[in-house]
Order: C-alpha cells, then sequence, then structure tokens
C-alpha cells in the first residue's frame, strides 16, 4: 500500500488494516531529532490518537539510523534554551501521554534521544544493526530527556550507570540480552515483524490495550498499593465497553471475538 501521507521529515503507511507505520526522515543528519520533527510526530500522534481505525503505531527511521538524537548544532547555537524550549518540551510530553500501543523498529544508531525516544515506546525491536546508547557524557552533559529516569526502570541500576557513565554504545544483541530491546531481527525483515507485531495488538481489544497501558505506567510512576488502584479502576472502565461484553460472549460460543473499539 503507498503511503497514506508524508512530508519533507515525517513519511506516514498505513501497510495492514490497524496500524501506522511513522519514519522519521532526515537521513542525512541521522533523523536528529529537530523541534521541527518532534512537531510532525506529535501532530501524526495526534491524529491517530483520534482515528479509531489506527489501534498501534511502529516507529521507525529512514537510512542509517532511528535517530542519533538531539539537534547538536541547535544546542551549541542557543546553550540550554535550546534544551528548555517549551515548545520542544511539549512535544515530549505528548509523545510520552500517546495512549495507544507504540513499538519502535530501531533500524540503526538510537543514540541519545534517539534512544530515550526508543523508550518511550511501549515495545522496542531491532535490526541486527542497531546501536544502543546514550552518549551525553561526551559531549558534557547528560541524559536529559528521560534516559536517566527510564533506562535505570528498564535495565537496572548497574547496566543504566554503566552506559549512562561510560557513553558505551552497545549492539542489538546486548541490548536484548539486558532488556531493553524485546527481541531482534535481520535488517530487511525488521519492518515485516514490527509490523506482525503490531498488527497482533491492533487484533485485541484496543480499550482495554490503552487501559492495560494506562495501568502498567503506573508500575513505574507509583507505590504499589497507588499502583493497583490505577488497574482497578482500568478494569471497571474496560467493563462499560461493548468489547468487554463481546469478547467474553465470543469466549463462551466457542468463536473470534469481532472487537470494535467501542
Amino acid at each position: 500500500m503507498p503511503p497514506e501521507s508524508s512530508n519533507d521529515l515525517l513519511l506516514l503507511e498505513r501497510p495492514v488494516e490497524g496500524v501506522l507505520i511513522a519514519t522519521l526522515n532526515r537521513p542525512e543528519k541521522l533523523n536528529a531529532l529537530s523541534k521541527a520533527l518532534l512537531g510532525d510526530l506529535t501532530a501524526a500522534l495526534a491524529a491517530a490518537k483520534e482515528d479509531g481505525s489506527i489501534r498501534a503505531v511502529v516507529l521507525t527511521g529512514s537510512g542509517k539510523a532511528f535517530s542519533a538524537g538531539a539537534d547538536i548544532s541547535d544546542m551549541v547555537e542557543r546553550g540550554v534554551e535550546s534544551y528548555l524550549d517549551p515548545e520542544r518540551l511539549e512535544h515530549w510530553h505528548a509523545i510520552e501521554a500517546f495512549p495507544k500501543p507504540l513499538i519502535a523498529a530501531v533500524n540503526g544508531y538510537a543514540l541519545g534521544g534517539g534512544c530515550e525516544l526508543a523508550m518511550l515506546c511501549d515495545l522496542i525491536v531491532a535490526s541486527d544493526a542497531a546501536r544502543f546508547g546514550l552518549p551525553e557524557i561526551n559531549i558534557g552533559v547528560l541524559p536529559g530527556d528521560g534516559g536517566t529516569q527510564r533506562l535505570p526502570r528498564l535495565v537496572g541500576k548497574s547496566w543504566a550507570t554503566r552506559l549512562i557513565l561510560t557513553g558505551e554504545i552497545i549492539t542489538a544483541a546486548q541490548a536484548r540480552d539486558i532488556g531493553l530491546v524485546i527481541e531482534t531481527t535481520e535488517p530487511d525483515r525488521l519492518l515485516k515483524r514490527a509490523t506482525a507485531l503490531a498488527a497482533e495488538i491492533a487484533s485485541k481489544a484496543p480499550l482495554a490495550a490503552q487501559f492495560a497501558k494506562q495501568a502498567m505506567r503506573a508500575a513505574f510512576e507509583k507505590p504499589l498499593s497507588e499502583g493497583l488502584q490505577v488497574e482497578q479502576e482500568a478494569v471497571k472502565e474496560a467493563f462499560k465497553t461493548e468489547d468487554r461484553a463481546e469478547g467474553m460472549r465470543a469466549f463462551l460460543e466457542k468463536r473470534p471475538p469481532v472487537f470494535r473499539g467501542r
């Protein structure tokens, strides 16, 4: 299927039912995360949030990189104001708040902000050729878009400390072994595999998936007792949906359910 829409910085494609692929498209800059690129991604996700036919999104990069990180030239020019730019920060918050399942298909370098962007996704599938790292310490700063908080939660304190304080870049296999990546695949099969995973998720009850994502996020942000309350509220909301009734009827009738996102 041809791209549904595109612009200079972001390509959008609907390869199979229920799945949107968003491709970062600054290959000459290794998909460095300019404010404009982040804005286009935020806009695409806002539209996907409202589109009931989109149930999962795959995020990938064009060329040799998923994303090599922040736009350093802007940081050199504007200093800390580049980092603190309210519009830039709002784009990051909007991506984090995207309620539907979001899968990163990391095809090459995912460094600095690119690695932080991948960690904002719910799952990471990586090409064997992918490389991950938070090398900000090599230019005299530290990860500032969630890296110091999300990496320890994903891989534990020891590996996070090693990667952040040395700036070491690791292979896809290492990233899989420490739990950053869910699985690796041959480069030419990456998008096919990520799309298949997204399609499998898209075939499930979409509102239940969103409630589950909300509840799992609470596991990282709240004490256990509060997280359990979030979970209970999410289950109560799921029970109000038509999809819950359909899923249970289908189970008893021994047939596949037909979920409509209602």
